[in-house]
This record gives C-alpha cells, structure tokens and sequence, in this order.
C-alpha cells in the first residue's frame, strides 16, 4: 500500500508552494492520488519527483524539459547526450563566472588613481568585454 499525503504536507516536506504543486499538476508534471475532501493528496513519492524537478530547473531545464524526462509515470527517462551538453554550458558558465568575479576583485582593491590607467583593470574589461560578447554560444 503506497503511503498517501496531504498536499499540505507535500509543501511542507518539499518546501513547494501548494499553488506550484497544482500548476505542476496541470502541466503534467506529478499526479495527484485523489482528494480528501478538497484537499489534493499525493503518493508519498512526489516529494522525491518534486526534489528531481527543482534540481533539473537549477541546471536549467524548463519544465517542458523536464517533463519529457517523467515520460512514463514515476520513471525517469533520461538523454544521458543531453545532460552531457547541459553540464558542458554549466561549465563554460562557470569559468565565465569565475574570470568575471576575479576581475572585480581586482578592481575593488586595485590603488590606481584612475581604473583606465590601470593595465590590470585594461585586461579585465577587455576580458570581460569578450564574455560579454560570446555570452551566447
């Protein structure tokens, strides 16, 4: 016998609004067991489901996205190519993220009178100006 919950109780274990619980129901993304009363309840399940979905928008998928990854009911079917190409962005963000971050460090300490005489400060934005403009690949 599955363990069935109130979707007051789905929201507290999940820390997903109930209005987001409904929403994600209507896009098909979980699956409600029944109702007591008005009240929605959910297989104790769809709060493992919930974390899978906030961890796919955290990488950065949409729901749509996600929601092909729940094809079947409860299980996962995953484009491993995909998740690979995911990851690869994550990266590529990551050490955009990293050379923009030591750049404002630098400024922030950098003593130069004026930052447009500084070669450091030069190199930064001239770094920084190619993220910018890569920014979409």
């Amino acid at each position: 016998m599955i363990k069935v919950l109130d979707i007051g109780v789905v929201a507290k274990r999940s820390g997903v609004m109930p209005s987001k619980l409904r929403y994600y129901e209507k896009k098909g993304l979980i699956k409600s067991v029944g109702r007591h009363g008005l009240r929605r309840q959910y297989a104790e399940s769809v709060v493992k489901k919930l974390q899978l979905i906030a961890l796919g928008q955290v990488a950065g998928f949409t729901l749509d996205e996600i929601a092909k990854m729940f094809e079947t009911q409860d299980k996962l079917s995953i484009d491993r190519e995909q998740l690979h190409t995911r990851a690869q962005e994550i990266d590529k963000t990551i050490r955009k993220l990293q050379i923009l971050s030591l750049g404002l460090k630098h400024i922030a300490k950098c003593t130069a009178q004026d930052h447009t005489q500084c070669a450091e400060f030069n190199k930064i934005i001239s770094r920084g100006q190619r993220i910018l403009v890569h920014r979409t690949e």
